[in-house]
């Protein structure tokens, strides 16, 4: 009977143990999985905290690239009285962004007679930067009236930026641009002329890199990063999912119709998608008052190797703890 009581206790005081045992290795289990969960979350804020970041510095530097050229602007609105003072007009502000590659102001038909139907003189840099040189657009092959850009700000009557394009003339003013463009009224609010500032996507890629610098090196950012540095990257997309500018000069294509939607809506989000072979997640954005948004590109967040180490390191001591309490309960 005793015997029997005896191995009745043993068998209760083993399941005891063997439940204790199983509890402690699911606690270890969630334990880690939480852990990895947190980290995912602290990637997650930092990347749209560095979104955010980019948004606000991106949106900075365009409205302050838009005062620049209004200035010049108002400058050819005072002086609608002769092309000479339009031309002067537009040299004498030319310098006050070196950013924008060339400012050019298309007057509508025979506004001044003298100088014929088509009247459009274009300031730009001389491909050393030393000077402005002047040039004339426009003629009977080359009607600037019908443009898009130009029948869109004449029917707008507002500021507003182009899409991004390609010009190509074979000289040093190939490239990619984006123009900013507002219509010009005379004293008795007549359309006069619509006039723009052209500027290539240098200054974006630049800024681009210096976003990305200032985040990697930012102290209270990365203070709790255990990976030795950030590994992420800043892009500008247009509305249709295309990069226009990359801090490499590499391109980037959101294809989602959601995402699309998104960006067309100025709505922000994520999206897990492959680039040059590896999963990222793209955080995306709008910039305030253009239709343009800033992504952040950072690695689909694995398991950093610090928590992966510790996670072993607990699983061998709980390991090693089963096999003494197993061989206490055996005795």
């Amino acid at each position: 009977m005793r015997r029997a009581t005896d191995r009745k206790s043993s068998k209760t005081k083993r399941f005891v143990i063997l439940t204790v045992v199983a509890m402690m290795v699911v606690m270890l289990a969630l334990t880690f999985l939480l852990c990895c969960y947190i980290l995912k979350a602290e990637s997650h804020v930092r990347c749209v905290s560095i979104l955010n970041v980019a948004s606000e510095r991106v949106a900075k530097t365009i409205s302050g690239m838009e005062m620049n050229a209004m200035n010049v602007f108002d400058e050819v609105q005072k002086h609608l009285d002769s092309p000479e003072a339009v031309i002067a007009a537009l040299k004498g502000k030319t310098t006050l962004n070196p950013d924008i590659k060339g400012y050019f102001a298309a007057f509508e038909p025979d506004y001044f007679p003298q100088r014929g139907k088509w009247f459009q003189p274009y300031i730009y840099k001389a491909e050393d930067f030393s000077q402005y040189v002047e040039t004339q657009v426009g003629s009977g092959s080359e009607d600037y009236t019908k443009s898009e850009l130009y029948v869109r700000a004449k029917g707008q009557g507002t500021s507003f930026w182009s899409e991004p394009y390609y010009y190509y003339d074979g000289s040093d003013m190939s490239g990619h641009y984006c123009s900013f463009m507002t219509p010009l009224y005379d004293a008795d609010g007549k359309l006069a002329c619509i006039c723009g500032a052209d500027m290539t996507f240098e200054w974006l890629t630049k800024e681009l890199k210096q976003i990305d610098y200032t985040s990697k090196q930012n102290e209270q950012l990365n203070k709790y990063l255990l990976e030795k540095e950030p590994d992420f990257y800043t892009v500008v997309m247009n509305n249709d999912g295309t990069c226009i500018a990359h801090p490499e000069g590499k391109g980037l294509l959101l294809k989602d119709k959601q995402v699309i939607n998104d960006l067309k809506q100025h709505k922000s989000g994520t999206v897990e998608m492959i680039v040059g072979g590896k999963p990222v997640t793209v955080y995306y954005g709008p910039i305030k008052n253009i239709d343009w948004s800033v992504a952040v590109v950072a690695p689909v967040q694995d398991i950093p190797q610090p928590v992966i180490l510790a996670g072993l390191a607990l699983f061998v001591v709980a390991v090693l703890g089963i096999i003494v309490i197993l061989k206490l309960v055996t005795i």
